[in-house]
């Protein structure tokens, strides 16, 4: 058997790279990626739905360059414009869930 013993678990590539859960460092990259996530979910959804960009856009009332934005992480979104997206434009309901 041969084994790898450069192979890390992708926890401890992140305690690496950012920091231990809980550190400034840390908490900023997972607050990023899930900025990132939810703009490939969006994007997603859109295209599952054949939609363009700017056919999303018309239907909730804002510009495509907004929806671009959102999508490619580059645009913080709040909360009431993310729930019209997901509501008006995709036909989807938000779930949220809390972790302490």
């Amino acid at each position: 058997m041969i084994t790898n013993k450069r192979i890390t678990s992708f926890d401890d590539h992140l305690n690496e790279q950012y920091g231990a859960s809980g550190t400034e460092m840390r908490e900023k990259f997972e607050e990023e990626f899930e900025t990132f996530r939810i703009g490939v979910l969006i994007q997603e959804a859109r295209k599952k739905q054949h939609l363009t960009q700017q056919q999303l856009a018309d239907r909730v009332g804002t510009t495509k360059n907004y929806i671009s934005r959102i999508e490619n992480n580059a645009s913080d979104i709040r909360l009431s414009t993310l729930m019209r997206i997901i509501r008006e434009g995709l036909g989807g309901s938000l779930k949220l869930s809390l972790d302490i």
